[in-house]
C-alpha cells in the first residue's frame, strides 16, 4: 500500500494513503480528543472535538474526516485548537444535566472525561438543561436523552453494524434526537434490542436496565459469552460476587466487534437468578436435602461402581454439555471410559442433528476447520440454507447483512421469508425437507452452464466422473413439476452464483430435518464442484447452537468417536489412547441419547451422569424421558440451576457458569478462546472440571489432575488440533497447520427425490424455531429476569392466506396436534410465513413445542426429524 509523509506536532511520520489525519495520528501514538469518533463506525465528524489546524494555510478542520496529504503540517494541541475544543466542550456541558452520581455511565463517560482532561470543572456559561423524560418502557434499555450529545453513534451502529435501521435522527434545531419511525416505542418498532446503541453510547443517554444496581461496576474483565456458538468475546462488569452489566470487549480481533445480540448483551443476569444451585443435594427418603460434598460424591462414585459392576459397563450411560469447557467435556468421558469402561456418552449437540453434521464432517475430512465469520464480508456469493441466524446467531446475521450491503450476491433457501429477505438478491422459497431437491436442480443448472471449477475437481476430489454421468442424465425441470420448486426461480439462482466461489451458511433447517443426511450430501457436492472449498475462497458455515458444541465432539463426548474425533472403530487410534490412559478400549460405539432413554425405558440403563444438560427439558417427549430417567437407580446431575431435571436427580451437584470458572471453549469458526473467572461461583458451588477430578479420586482413580493446566497439558499433547491450547495466549484456532486441502473429497451419489404424502388427518407442517429472546431449550434464558419481564407469548405465526382459510386472527388462541402431543398459544399473521405451514417457537413455556415430535434414534425410518412434522389446527374452546 502506498505510504505518505507529513508532520503532526513537528514529528515527520507516514501513513497510509486514504488515511484521515486521525488515523495518521493515532498510529504514531499521538491522541486527539473526540465522542462521535468510533472505530467500527464510519468516520462522521458530528462532535467537532477532533479538530487540528494545519500549520500551512491556518485551516482549522475535523481530523476525524479530513484524509491526509502528503507534506501536510498539522498541529493537534495549538491554542487555537485548545480554545476551540473548550468552547464546544463548554456548550456541551451547559446543556448536560448534572447527574453524574446516579447516572450508570458514571466515571466511563466520555463526556466527563473529556472535561476532567482539559480542567472543565465549571462551564462559566448560563446553563441550557434541555429536559426530555425518561424512558423505560421495556426490561432492557433506558433511554435518558437529556443527557445525548447527537453525536450519531447509536444510530450509525444500528445502520451500519446490525444493519436493522430502527431509529434516526427525528426533529431538528433543540428538538433534534435518535427516534424510532413515527416515535414509536422501541418495543414497537423493529428494534431487536441488541444493546449495541447502549455499549457505544459515549454518555448515559443510554444506558442497560440494572435491577437493584445503580452506576460503575467495581471491576470489568474479559471472557467468552455462554450462549450460542459464534463465541461473542464480552467485557463482564463485576459488583461484590455479582454479574451487573455486560458489554462486547471492543477487542480488534473479536467475532462480535462492537456487537452483541439481546442474550448475549442482557440475559446474563440468569447467573442471579434464585434458582441457582448452591449446595450439594442427596436424595433421601425421597425428598433432596443438603449434604456435604465429600457426602455427595462418595454416595455417588460408590453407586456408579457397584451398579457397573452387577450390570456392566452397557448400563451406565453419561450425557455431557455443549456448555461446558473444553477440559470439562474431556475429563467427563475420559472418566466414562476409563473407570467405567462405557462408551455411552453423548453431549447436547446431539439435539442439534449431528448425524447431519457428522456426515459433513466426514465429507471434508474434518479439513476446512477454520471459517472465519468476518470472512463472509468479503465472500463472492453467500447462500444461507435452512437457518434464520437473526434469531439463531444474531452475530453471524450481522456479518451477512453487512455483506449484502457491500454488494455480495446473498441467496436465501428456507420454506419462510426470514429477517434476511429483504437483504436478499434472490430468494428461493422451498418446502420443507426438500432442501436436497433444491440443491441438485441448482448444481445440474450450475454444471450444464459450465459452471464447475475442473481445476479444483482434478486436484482434489475423487468420484466426480460418476457424478458428472448422473447430473448429465438429470433432469431439473421434471424434479420441479413434480417438487413443486420454481424453475425460472432456479435460474435465476443459477446465473447470480456462475463462476463464483461460494459461502454456504447451513442451519438447523438442513441439520435437524428428516433428509438432513442428504441435504448435507447435496450442499458438499455443489461446494466441490465449484471450488468452493479451497483455501480462503467460499467454504461452510455450520451454525451451532450451543457455545461449545464443537469443543464437545472434539473432546470426545460423543457416543462414536474418541478425542479429536478420531474414530472408535479406527484401531490405531483406540491403540493411542489405550496407551495414554493405560486401559483397554472395546471397538464397539456406545449409545447416543435418545438409545439412552429407550434403554432406560426396557430397563437395561441403570444410572446416568448428566453434566450441563436438562435433557427433561430438552428432548422431545418430556413426559416419556422423565419417566425414563425416573426409572434408573441412581442419576447424578451437575448443573448450576435447579430444572425439570434436577428434581428427579438422586444426587445434584452444583456446578459454575462460564462467568464463574476458568476454562475453553470452541466457536463454530473453529476459534478457541481460553477465559477465567469473573466471579466466584455462588455458595459451595464448584466448577465441573474440579467435581469430575474428585469424583474420579473417590470412584478410584489414583492421581488426580488437581489443576487446569495439566488437563490442558494432555489435551494439547494428544489432540493435534488443540496443540495451543497449553500455551498461555487468550484465543487460537484449531487446524491451523491444515487450513489448505491436504487430501482429497468425495463427491456423494444423488439423492433420491425427496416427495411426502400428505397426512389428511394432519395437513399443515408445523415448523420448530427458535427465536431471538431463547437459546435451545430456554432453561438459562427462561432464568433471565429481563427476558421474561419482556412478556414473550410464543406466538404461532401463521400466512394471511392460511389464517383466512381457517378464520384465524391475530390474538386468537389455538390449538396444534400432532401425533406426537399438542399445545395452545396465540397466533401471529406473518406474511413472512407460506400456506401450508405454522411456526412454533421453541424454547418457551417449557420448551413445550418438542412434544409435538418423537424422540427417535437416528438411521430409523421412524425419523421423521425435529425441525417439522405434521399437525392440524383448531381454534381453542
Amino acid at each position: 500500500m502506498e505510504e505518505i509523509s507529513l508532520t503532526i506536532n513537528g514529528v515527520r511520520m507516514s501513513c497510509p494513503a486514504g488515511s484521515s489525519i486521525l488515523e495518521a495520528a493515532e498510529r504514531h501514538g499521538i491522541p486527539i480528543p473526540k465522542l462521535c469518533h468510533h472505530p467500527d463506525l464510519k468516520p462522521y465528524g458530528a462532535c467537532r472535538l477532533c479538530l487540528v489546524e494545519d500549520q500551512k494555510n491556518g485551516r482549522i478542520m475535523a481530523s476525524c474526516v479530513t484524509p491526509a496529504a502528503a507534506d501536510m503540517e498539522i498541529l493537534t494541541d495549538s491554542p487555537r485548537v485548545l480554545r476551540h475544543r473548550r468552547n464546544i466542550l463548554r456548550l456541551m456541558m451547559a446543556e448536560h444535566p448534572e447527574s453524574c452520581l446516579v447516572c450508570n455511565k458514571g466515571n466511563r463517560c466520555q463526556l466527563r472525561d473529556l472535561a476532567g482532561q482539559m480542567g472543565l470543572g465549571e462551564t462559566g456559561l448560563y446553563p441550557m438543561p434541555h429536559y426530555k423524560p425518561i424512558e423505560q418502557a421495556n426490561p432492557f434499555i433506558i433511554r435518558d436523552l437529556s443527557k445525548c450529545i447527537l453525536c450519531g453513534r447509536c444510530i450509525r451502529a444500528d445502520h451500519e453494524l446490525v444493519v436493522v435501521g430502527a431509529i434516526d435522527y427525528q426533529s431538528r434545531g433543540f428538538a433534534s434526537r435518535p427516534a424510532t419511525l413515527f416515535d414509536l416505542p422501541l418495543e414497537s418498532s423493529s428494534c431487536t434490542f441488541c444493546g449495541t446503541c447502549v455499549s457505544i453510547c459515549p454518555t448515559g443517554a443510554l444506558t442497560p436496565t440494572i435491577a437493584g444496581y445503580v452506576g460503575t461496576p467495581e471491576r470489568e474483565t474479559a471472557t467468552t459469552c455462554g450462549f450460542c456458538g459464534v463465541g461473542c468475546s464480552l467485557l463482564m462488569g463485576a459488583s461484590g460476587q455479582k454479574v451487573v452489566e455486560i458489554n462486547p470487549s471492543g477487542l480488534r480481533d473479536s467475532v462480535n466487534g462492537a456487537t452483541l445480540c439481546v442474550r448475549g448483551h442482557f440475559a446474563h443476569d440468569f447467573l442471579n437468578s434464585g434458582d441457582r444451585l448452591t449446595r450439594p443435594l442427596l436424595r433421601r427418603n425421597g425428598d433432596a436435602v443438603p449434604v456435604s460434598w465429600g457426602e455427595a460424591l462418595d454416595h455417588a462414585a460408590r453407586r456408579l461402581m457397584a451398579i457397573r459392576q452387577e450390570n456392566g459397563p452397557q448400563s451406565i450411560g453419561f450425557f455431557g454439555s455443549s456448555k461446558c469447557t473444553n477440559e470439562e467435556n474431556y475429563l467427563f468421558q475420559k472418566i466414562a471410559r476409563v473407570l467405567l469402561g462405557t462408551h455411552n456418552v453423548d453431549n447436547g449437540g446431539f439435539m442439534a442433528g449431528r448425524h447431519a453434521l457428522q456426515v459433513i464432517g466426514e465429507g471434508v475430512g474434518g479439513r476446512c476447520r477454520v471459517n472465519r465469520l468476518t470472512d463472509l464480508e468479503k465472500a463472492q456469493a453467500i447462500v444461507v440454507i435452512g437457518a434464520d441466524p437473526g434469531h439463531s446467531a444474531p452475530v453471524v446475521g450481522y456479518h451477512l447483512r453487512r455483506a449484502a450491503r457491500r454488494g455480495v450476491p446473498l441467496i436465501g433457501v428456507d420454506p419462510r421469508k426470514t429477517d434476511l429477505f429483504p437483504f436478499a438478491a434472490h430468494w428461493l422459497t422451498v418446502a420443507p425437507d426438500t432442501d436436497a431437491d433444491l440443491i441438485t436442480c441448482l448444481t445440474a443448472l450450475l454444471w450444464k452452464r459450465f459452471a464447475h471449477d475442473s481445476g479444483f475437481i482434478d486436484q482434489f476430489t475423487e468420484g466426480f466422473d460418476l457424478y458428472q454421468g448422473a447430473l448429465s442424465s438429470f433432469n431439473p425441470e421434471r424434479l420441479c413439476v413434480a417438487s413443486g420448486l420454481d424453475m425460472a426461480s432456479l435460474t435465476r439462482a443459477a446465473d447470480l452464483l456462475k463462476g463464483k466461489k461460494i459461502s454456504f451458511v447451513v442451519g438447523h433447517g438442513i441439520t435437524q430435518q428428516r433428509h438432513g443426511v442428504q441435504a448435507a450430501q447435496a450442499i458438499l457436492n455443489l461446494a466441490m464442484m465449484t471450488g468452493s472449498l479451497a483455501a480462503g475462497e467460499g467454504g461452510l458455515h455450520i451454525l451451532t447452537r450451543e457455545n461449545n458444541e464443537m469443543g464437545a465432539w472434539d473432546m470426545g463426548s460423543v457416543p462414536h468417536a474418541l478425542p479429536g474425533r478420531m474414530p472408535l472403530e479406527d484401531a490405531l487410534a483406540r491403540r493411542t489412547w489405550e496407551h495414554e490412559w493405560r486401559a483397554k478400549l472395546s471397538p464397539d460405539p456406545g449409545l447416543h441419547v435418545a438409545r439412552m432413554i429407550e434403554e432406560a425405558e426396557k430397563g437395561n440403563l441403570k444410572a446416568m451422569v448428566v453434566m450441563g444438560e436438562n435433557p427433561v427439558r430438552a428432548l422431545p417427549q418430556h413426559e416419556r424421558v422423565e419417566k425414563a430417567l425416573s426409572g434408573l437407580d441412581l442419576l447424578v446431575v451437575l448443573d448450576i440451576l435447579h430444572t425439570e431435571t434436577t428434581r428427579i436427580a438422586h444426587v445434584v451437584l452444583p456446578g459454575a457458569a462460564v462467568a464463574e470458572k476458568e476454562g475453553s471453549v470452541t466457536s463454530m469458526e473453529g476459534r478457541i478462546s481460553r477465559f477465567g473467572p469473573v466471579v466466584p461461583p455462588p455458595g459451595d458451588a464448584r466448577p465441573d472440571w474440579e467435581i469430575l477430578d474428585r469424583l474420579a479420586v473417590a470412584m478410584g482413580h489414583p492421581q488426580p489432575y488437581g489443576s487446569l493446566r495439566r488437563i490442558r497439558s494432555e489435551i494439547a499433547h494428544f489432540i493435534p488440533m488443540y496443540a495451543g491450547l497449553g500455551e498461555d495466549s487468550a484465543r487460537g484456532w484449531t487446524w491451523t497447520q491444515q487450513r489448505g486441502i491436504p487430501g482429497r473429497f468425495r463427491f456423494s451419489p444423488l439423492p433420491s427425490a425427496n416427495r411426502e404424502e400428505t397426512d389428511e388427518d394432519y395437513p399443515i407442517t408445523a415448523i420448530l424455531g427458535s427465536r431471538r429472546f431463547h437459546l435451545g431449550s430456554g432453561t438459562r434464558t427462561g432464568r433471565s429476569a429481563r427476558i421474561r419481564a419482556f412478556g414473550l407469548k410464543g406466538e404461532l405465526l401463521l400466512s394471511p392466506t392460511e389464517g383466512d382459510r381457517l378464520g384465524f386472527k391475530t390474538g386468537d388462541t389455538i390449538r396444534v396436534t400432532s401425533r406426537a402431543g399438542a399445545l395452545s398459544r396465540q397466533v401471529l399473521i406473518d406474511r413472512g410465513m407460506q400456506p401450508g405451514q405454522v411456526f412454533v417457537p421453541t424454547g418457551v413455556h417449557g420448551n413445550e413445542a418438542l412434544n409435538l415430535v418423537v424422540l427417535s434414534s437416528w438411521g430409523q425410518e421412524s425419523w421423521q426429524g425435529w425441525k417439522t412434522c405434521p399437525v392440524r389446527l383448531e381454534r381453542e374452546g
